[in-house]
């Protein structure tokens, strides 16, 4: 019999930070600032804002309920925080202030011209300004409805779906306020922005603008997984026109010769019709960089984009040491993730020996009880966007971010699940329903260690008949537990580890 999964202490001490950062108050206002801690540091110029950190934070909540789908209450209160967020003049800080033209597009550092078609240096924006204002839109005040800014409505419509999905509440037609330009509220739901994003789609076969006027494969492909999630939610139908671009994407965004990938692209620009790419064997970094959102969407195409891109890279060879061409230790946390979903354990060894010695794993925070990569810099706190990556190989087995989008449990949410604990006291280390045993299994454990061995408590509800449970701990009889509502029991207990099973269907425990 397989042994049930549950998280580790890594997936823990993450978690415990990214309940630190969600619930931590700060001021995402036009007058105030994020907390630092928000990721303003990975992949500059394109990714360095804040905003970026949201979604990413959201990747591995998900992701987690393979091992707790039975608790999800402090997954949904770290999404409703991440959302909040996001609708906030800081979530859309460079829509709402980089305007118009860059005025100091002739005035780039050599880094920076790098990133530009060798044509229109001194006078085209460089990635990362997003140029509101600039035609053939105009200034577009709302930056959700805009013709530009894909990977801000592309994100957070990913994020929206995550938090529907931990939560279980059918809430896309609930309005929101989102703040744009000089401070102006939009009012959206998450129904509308869903199928504005699909329109664009298919109005656009190259792929909707991220910034005016470019187009991003990473982007693109982090809009269609959006949209993927809403359709495996609602049993809608917007995720029809992304295989449309993904054609597009084999004909003009790439070049194979034989077996060996000659370029992918990084961005285009339609009106400007030109393309830019990485050199050499660097440009598997550009190929890399949405594998985790095509993944989901098109596994045969991602896999075979992972297999050119470790050949080029020499990543796969066990002759040659891993070496980090662009120093990029979040296209090589993809990489990873990539090895064992396409169970590569040749290149996947090799990566994790990579990550383990190299982008140093440490516990942290008081207690210890937070856990991140620090990737070498000297930081106060660990860089958000690529740790996001990183932990996705740690807290699930190889096939869980599929399923999130090609299987997701939507029974999870009409079964007896855990709820009213006292996070980040204690934590839950696993809570599975077996439905055809008619049991539930509550793995307990001090997710704030000072705190072990304090009184706590935690209900359960969507109990068929609460009054005849048998609930064991640590396998021996239990009986600090009673009734606490028609479909609910509360069960008293302290801050430690402990095995619970609550027998809810025929009164008897099972073995």
């Amino acid at each position: 019999m397989e042994s049930p999964q549950r998280l580790n202490d890594r997936a823990l001490g993450w978690l415990r930070y990214v309940w630190d950062k969600a619930t931590t108050p700060d001021d995402w206002s036009d007058r105030g600032e994020p907390h630092p801690w928000w990721d303003r540091y990975t992949a500059p110029p394109m990714c360095s804002f804040p905003r970026f950190d949201l979604p990413f934070m959201a990747y591995i909540l998900p992701m987690m309920t393979e091992a707790t789908p039975a608790w999800r209450e402090a997954y949904v209160r770290i999404a409703d925080e991440l959302v909040h967020r996001h609708r906030s003049f800081w979530g859309s800080i460079d829509w709402n202030t980089l305007i118009g033209p860059d005025p100091g597009v002739d005035r780039y550092p050599p880094e920076m011209l790098a990133l530009i078609p060798e044509k229109l240096r001194g006078r085209y924006a460089a990635p990362g300004w997003t140029g509101n204002g600039i035609e053939p839109w105009g200034l577009q005040p709302d930056p959700i409805g805009a013709d530009g800014n894909l990977f801000n409505r592309g994100w957070f419509n990913l994020l929206l779906g995550i938090r529907r999905y931990v939560s279980g509440k059918a809430d896309q037609d609930a309005p929101f306020d989102v703040t744009g330009y000089q401070n102006r509220q939009f009012t959206w739901t998450h129904a509308r922005m869903a199928a504005l994003i699909s329109a664009q789609m298919a109005a656009r076969p190259q792929g909707p603008h991220c910034e005016n006027t470019k187009i991003w494969p990473f982007c693109v492909s982090s809009a269609g997984l959006g949209l993927k999630l809403y359709d495996a939610l609602l049993g809608t139908k917007l995720h029809a026109p992304f295989p449309r671009w993904v054609d597009y994407c084999r004909k003009h965004y790439m070049k194979v010769d034989g077996d060996n990938l000659t370029w992918f692209l990084w961005y285009y620009d339609p009106i400007e019709e030109r393309a830019v790419t990485f050199p050499e064997k660097t440009t598997a970094y550009s190929a890399l960089t949405p594998m985790i959102y095509l993944y989901p969407q098109d596994r045969a195409f991602t896999e075979q984009l992972y297999t050119l891109s470790m050949r080029l890279l020499e990543w796969d060879n066990p002759k040659l040491p891993v070496i980090d061409l662009m120093n990029r230790p979040l296209n090589l946390a993809t990489a990873l993730l990539m090895a064992r979903e396409f169970g590569d354990s040749t290149t996947e060894g090799r990566l994790r020996e990579y990550v383990e010695t190299k982008l140093e794993p440490r516990f942290f925070g008081a207690e210890n009880a937070r856990f991140a990569f620090w990737l070498g810099a000297d930081t106060e706190w660990p860089r958000g966007q690529v740790n996001a990556i990183l932990m996705l190989s740690e807290c699930c087995p190889p096939g869980a971010w599929w399923r999130v989008f090609n299987e997701p449990n939507l029974k999870m949410h009409n079964e007896p699940t855990v709820c009213g604990v006292d996070y980040p006291v204690l934590g839950i280390r696993r809570a599975q329903n077996d439905m055809v045993r008619g049991v539930l299994d509550v793995e307990t454990t001090a997710a704030t260690p000072s705190r072990r061995g304090t009184a706590t408590h935690f209900d359960v509800k969507g109990l068929p008949d609460p009054a005849n449970v048998v609930v064991t701990a640590n396998d021996q009889e239990f009986s600090r537990w009673h009734v606490s509502a028609s479909d609910s029991i509360r069960i008293e207990t302290d801050v430690d580890e402990h095995h619970f099973r609550i027998a809810f269907q025929t009164g008897s425990p099972r073995k």
